[in-house]
């Protein structure tokens, strides 16, 4: 894989992705997919249809040519009105962009034939166990967490390779593995997060191996520069966005339900505390979306420009970026405690959020502290010592 020489123009105006007119169809199916523990899937081919699993596939493969900025909002505004169901439509469309990282022959496997192929993940690469022969590897084991992973065709799978780098991302095919039914949780319901598993070794050819390090050195062979930007910024973002929707959902329905609590007639506007809170959370909500939109601004002036993005700039955006959840956490925090008794009932709109952002919080990328520390040390001068920026 070469480093980044092109001198084509950024997507700086990349195609919008409309995700309007399949929102209602999408609130509809929220509770369905929950019930379900899958979202149904009259509610993905509506994503479909938007064009939001092009988001990042290669122009020249039929991809939309959307810049980072359009496809974040378009979560967003998914994940008000369920955030499941932004979570694995961001997760599965994300997957298009380090795909445009592998070698050409794996983008045309899946693209090829049909741009809007689905590609599920998980990265863990715990229970995975590699053996290198001629070629390629022969891998098997389990790996959990793969959201959206029962209508996706492909998986990239997380591993140890002898002799490689750490960590590697293997693309394997739906008819080499299975998908055991394990997503009972307490939120995000809808995700599908199940289990993948290779019960007898596959065989990986090279091409359809990615290393981490290539993402991180920002090495592609695409002529748009897009694919410049350093591949966790990208896939990171993709478990924060939609708890911004989520929380402007919460803040939603709390402002629609306020004064109408049956305990306490007098909550409602006139009580200060309640003005404190509704202030402080959607100070919140809009702070994190404003940063994170605005640090993507940042990176792709920066690849239009042709210019370095220094190590530091990546470990802050990387921690603002893995800091939303908790921010959003705290933003529905604030309205939940004062959200009246029938936020109690499991069938309360309002709980299900507070549910699915808690859990979210859960994702490994969404963990600050690890982040603060690193971002903190380089600050006052230390080593990166994340390679995932």
């Amino acid at each position: 894989m070469a480093t980044i020489t092109s001198r084509a123009a950024p997507p700086e105006t990349g195609d919008a992705i409309d995700v309007g007119p399949c929102l209602d169809l999408i609130s509809r199916n929220a509770q369905a997919g929950r019930e379900a523990r899958q979202v149904p899937a009259a509610s993905v081919e509506a994503l479909r249809e938007a064009g939001l699993f092009r988001s990042f596939v290669p122009r020249g493969l039929g991809g939309a040519g959307a810049t980072p900025q359009q496809w974040l909002r378009a979560l967003i505004q998914i994940a008000e009105r369920d955030m499941s169901t932004a979570w694995i439509g961001g997760i599965i469309s994300v997957h298009a962009f380090q795909i445009a990282l592998m070698d050409r022959r794996a983008q045309q496997e899946v693209y090829g034939a049909d741009p809007d192929r689905r590609v599920s993940s998980s990265y863990n690469p715990v229970g995975a166990r590699t053996e290198v022969v001629e070629g390629g590897v022969m891998l098997h084991g389990r790996w959990g967490w793969s959201s959206g992973s029962g209508h996706c065709d492909w998986v990239l799978l997380g591993a140890i390779v002898e002799g490689r780098p750490l960590l590697q991302t293997l693309l394997v095919p739906r008819a080499d593995y299975a998908i055991e039914d394990s997503w009972r949780v307490m939120g995000l319901q809808g995700t599908g997060s199940n289990d993948i598993v290779i019960d007898r070794p596959v065989f990986v050819p090279d091409y359809r191996i990615h290393s981490q390090m290539d993402g991180y050195r920002r090495l592609h062979d695409q002529p748009d520069k897009l694919y410049g930007l350093p591949w966790g910024q990208v896939f990171t973002a993709t478990v924060a966005a939609p708890a911004i929707g989520a929380a402007r959902h919460a803040l939603a329905l709390f402002a629609e339900r306020i004064g109408s609590s049956s305990t306490d007639p007098s909550k409602g506007t006139g009580d200060p505390d309640i003005l404190r809170r509704v202030a402080e959370a959607r100070s919140l909500i809009d702070r994190a979306e404003a940063t994170l939109l605005r640090n993507f601004d940042g990176l792709m002036d920066a690849i239009a420009g042709d210019e370095d993005i220094s190590l530091l700039e990546r470990a802050r955006c990387r921690y603002e970026t893995g800091s939303t959840v908790v921010r959003m956490m705290e933003a529905v925090d604030l309205l939940f405690d004062v959200a009246g008794g029938r936020s109690v009932f499991l069938d309360s709109e309002i709980q299900a959020i507070w549910h699915d952002i808690h859990i979210a919080r859960a994702h490994v990328a969404n963990n600050p502290v690890p982040l603060a520390r690193n971002y903190g040390a380089m600050v006052l001068g230390g080593e990166n010592k994340d390679y995932f920026i």
